[in-house]
């Protein structure tokens, strides 16, 4: 029968090829936008305006933000399978069903566990629960082919339940039974323990008169309420049941008999024993059932006729949602089908590696998203692009415009130090350019001498009435990345396709330093489009950083007057210590790279034929060359190497009290705070030396007595160490030594990169401006309160001794970002130190950092203005590493952090 279904107002034809025609053919398989992975099977989904909520086989209910697909929480709901959800109309409540088999409520913002409601009769499992918010009645669905259902309105009134009525306090067929001789199998240790967070809240009992015994002759698979089912009486709400006898049955309630469920009619399509009903959905007067062996039905509910037969690609069709004017099914296969309102496949896609289980649809910040979970432990989000709203892309927000921008950002493989790259650096700097342009900003390429990569230049001018007076704030990044060969096959995904994963993406350069550039672009962009931009916004990208800045200072100091002048520096090339605190790097050490080489003049020669003590061998000669270099516990041995090096000022040492009390709070393994101070003390302000290598002449066996023995190291400095000064008596040191060697052999130390160290002044405009964006933008995501830096400098605590002569264990990076709690900060509860009182304040830790980033002291220098760094990723973000990722939520927060900086700043 041919007929035209409600799924879309809008009219589309198919032509020969049963391609849709009016919808481009990329537009009809959604886009993979995330995927969250678990170590269970995901068995049902519910969506609210706010958050995903997850049903697992192990009894969880996973909680994830629809803004960053971050885990919220994980709900400890039941002892079984999850295997219904259903939200009330006003998204206040949560209904779980179970295994149980017992149907728990909970509040949707606090996550408190409200009540817990359960059969006064075995009934096996809850397959399905439905909730009337217009009759306050839940309704569930259960194994022994019965509906029973419970008024909310009565839950006061009724008598509380007997604790032996308790479904885990009953009689357990298998446990309680009597074995051979009498014996008893005793039941498992903590069988009758509620899950973690099913305690509290009220106990309901469902009443013996409100359960309707075979309900049908089977399974009661899904349900679901709604009104204008009913031609006569469209504002009655009805619920409607399918079991596994196949039949679909129509049920009236009754408000005035608690919730009475009385059948209407029952859905019949002509057969003598329907296959099971599996799943159920509707859209105005048209329900639509799904079967075995991908079989979906069509009904119309004004003539209560089956009209269509669908074939779906899915296997047995666990699933059905509309949305978008589409409907999905999704089922055995792993297969996603796609129908339009004409019936017609639009497209089938793969969604997961095995039974799609679960599925629903939700339109967030006007993006239609398909949400799908299966037994492939996986929950995965779709962005459906040929929704039924023609404006709907027009109208995605910037936060997906800038994800979509930072994708094809990182898809550029911007090595700078492997030259077969190159042609791939120009291209990423040709698309960073292009985003600037189609933003409105004045752009110029500015090259670097030849072979190095070019600087994209980028102008956002501010408001034309303060062109006289408008301050200008210089934003420094790069575009190139370190290489990701991936020839071990350890990235989880291609490190040159952005993929979103459990909160997070993943790929190379996404953290360093293509995100924070892309969340600062669309922050002058946006500000720029709201015409609030007052100060005029300058970028300088270079695609040299990761190979020493090559070429970058003469570069800028021929355009500086294309440059102008500059107020202040911002850059956001870095980490947080941990991942729960924000951060603000106010130092950073310098460095020299060096190579000694030793080289004879007689070729290499056999150890066995020509060794002897006479012989000079240039690698015993820079073995024990290199071993003046550094004494015990590291100390270097240059002479006046640490007489310029800054002593510990009684405000910075405030600083590191508060690091240690924030960082111990959120990870106690970290161990004493003095030790952990003296760790941080040392990698952020005690200048270093490493030998990072030896390279010998001559074939690798151990006859051979190299002519030429060479070693590269660094010297990573800190603020008050002149780089060059330390260059020059690196090599004074090293030729005075060598010269006490006697040796025959010929000495060369070469310096092959240096950059200075840089100290900011953590108290000046710029970093306070910082500390107030960080805590206004963070305050509603972290829950730690603490003070601010202005504050900690007047607090009184004991003091820490700096560099004391005692030997802690480091605290390196990796064990900062291996101690992280897995849980968001929100679950964890409020320590002794925490300040829970009036309104949340976050603030940063106020940190420096070992490692070194050429420009920012030269761009100070070049242009006498303050720089500031912002580090907008996670110590466990794996920057320089396999699987580099950024946090969504920290690549958001830190667009609204610019915005506030870039706005705020000129006001100063």
């Amino acid at each position: 029968m041919p007929m035209t279904g409600p799924l879309s107002h809008e009219r589309r034809t198919s032509n020969t090829n049963g391609v849709v025609e009016g919808v481009p053919s990329e537009n009809l398989t959604p886009a993979l936008s995330h995927r969250m992975k678990h170590d269970k099977s995901i068995l049902a989904l519910a969506v609210s305006s706010q958050y995903i909520f997850a049903g697992t086989q192990g009894g969880e209910i996973l909680v994830y933000s629809l803004d960053t697909y971050e885990r919220r929480r994980v709900i400890q709901a039941h002892k079984g399978s999850v295997l219904g959800l259903c939200l009330s109309q006003d998204q206040q409540l949560l209904f779980s069903s179970a295994t149980d088999p017992i149907v728990n409520v909970w509040c949707t913002s606090s996550f408190r566990h409200l009540y817990a409601l359960w059969s006064p009769y075995d009934i096996g499992d809850i397959f399905c629960v439905a909730y009337s918010s217009f009759h306050r009645t839940v309704y569930l669905g259960a194994q022994n082919t019965s509906i029973q259902w419970y008024d909310l309105k009565e839950k006061d009134a009724r008598p509380r339940p007997a604790h032996a009525s308790h479904p885990s306090q009953r009689k357990n067929r298998f446990f309680d039974s009597l074995g051979p001789g009498g014996a008893q199998t005793p039941k498992p240790f903590g069988a009758d323990a509620k899950p973690r967070d099913a305690v509290g809240g009220q106990e309901l009992q469902i009443d013996s008169q409100d359960i309707y015994q075979f309900a049908h002759f089977g399974y009661v698979h899904c349900m679901l309420l709604g009104k204008g089912i009913l031609p006569e009486a469209p504002s009655e709400e009805v619920l409607v049941s399918g079991g596994g006898d196949g039949r679909i049955l129509l049920w009236r309630i009754d408000p005035t008999r608690r919730g009475l469920i009385s059948n209407i009619c029952a859905l019949e399509d002509g057969r003598e024993e329907g296959e099971s009903i599996l799943s159920l959905a509707r859209e105005r007067s048209f329900l639509y059932s799904g079967r075995f062996d991908g079989e979906v039905n069509v009904w119309d509910l004004e003539t209560r006729q089956l009209v269509r037969s669908l074939k779906a690609n899915t296997g047995d069709v666990h699933t059905l949602t509309l949305g978008a004017g589409v409907l999905f099914a999704g089922g055995k296969s792993g297969v996603v089908h796609k129908f339009n309102e004409h019936y017609e496949t639009m497209s089938t896609f793969k969604a997961h590696n095995g039974l799609i289980l679960a599925s629903a649809y939700t339109t967030y910040n006007d993006k239609p998203t398909l949400v799908t979970g299966g037994n492939d432990n996986t929950i995965v989000i779709w962005e459906v692009r040929d929704g039924a709203e023609p404006t709907a892309t027009a109208r995605r927000s910037n936060n997906d415009l800038m994800v979509e921008s930072l994708s094809q950002f990182v898809n550029f493989r911007t090595v700078s130090s492997l030259p077969k790259y190159r042609a791939d650096c120009r291209r990423g700097a040709s698309y960073l350019r292009s985003v600037f342009q189609n933003f409105g900003a004045v752009t110029e390429m500015i090259n670097t001498s030849e072979p190095y990569n070019p600087i994209v230049f980028a102008k956002f001018r501010g408001n034309p009435a303060t062109a006289a007076s408008r301050k200008k704030i210089l934003f420094y990044g790069h575009y190139d990345v370190i290489p990701a060969e991936n020839e071990h096959g350890k990235w989880k995904h291609d490190p040159f396709a952005l993929t979103g994963e459990g909160g997070y993406l993943y790929g190379r350069g996404v953290s360093d330093n293509k995100g924070p550039i892309m969340a600062a672009i669309y922050a002058a962009h946006e500000l720029a489009n709201e015409q609030s931009l007052d100060a005029d916004i300058i970028f300088l990208i270079e695609g040299e950083e990761e190979s020493g800045s090559r070429g970058f200072e003469k570069a800028v100091q021929a355009k500086k007057d294309l440059i102008g002048d500059v107020d202040w520096i911002l850059l956001a090339n870095s980490y947080w210590l941990d991942d729960h605190v924000p951060c603000i790097t106010y130092g950073l050490r310098g460095v020299i790279h060096a190579t000694v080489q030793v080289e004879s003049e007689h070729p290499d020669l056999h150890s066995g034929v020509d060794g002897s003590a006479l012989l000079d061998e240039p690698l015993k000669d820079i073995v024990m060359l290199l071993s003046k270099l550094t004494g015990r516990h590291g100390k270097v041995q240059i002479p006046g190497f640490y007489d310029p090096i800054l002593p510990l000022a009684e405000g910075e040492k405030e600083l590191y009290t508060e690091i240690t009390q924030t960082l111990l709070r959120n990870n106690p393994d970290l161990g004493d705070p003095e030790e952990l101070a003296q760790s941080l003390m040392r990698r952020w302000r005690e200048a270093s030396l490493t030998i990072h290598r030896f390279q010998t002449s001559g074939p690798e066996n151990s006859t051979i007595i190299p002519r030429l023995a060479k070693a590269a190291l660094s010297v990573r400095l800190v603020p008050n160490q002149e780089a060059s000064d330390v260059a020059a008596a690196l090599q004074s040191f090293l030729a005075d030594e060598f010269e006490g060697l006697d040796s025959k052999n010929k000495l060369s130390v070469t310096i092959d990169h240096q950059a200075e160290p840089w100290l900011g002044d953590y108290t000046n405009e710029i970093f306070q401006t910082l500390e107030q964006a960080i805590s206004d933008v963070w305050a509603p995501t972290l829950t730690t309160r603490r003070p601010s830096a202005a504050n900690a400098l007047t607090q009184q605590t004991s003091p820490l001794t700096p560099l004391s002569p005692t030997k802690p264990s480091p605290a390196t990076s990796n064990t900062l970002a291996n101690s992280s709690d897995p849980e968001f900060p929100q679950s964890r509860p409020a320590s002794s130190h925490q300040v829970q009182e009036g309104p949340v304040k976050v603030k940063p830790l106020f940190i420096r950092e070992g490692g070194s980033i050429p420009s920012i002291r030269f761009l100070e220098k070049e242009f006498g203005a303050p720089a500031a760094h912002l580090p907008c990723g996670q110590a466990s973000d794996s920057a320089h590493l396999d699987n580099e990722r950024l946090r969504l939520v920290n690549l958001f927060n830190s667009k609204k952090i610019f915005k506030r900086v870039f706005w705020e700043l000129p006001r100063k």
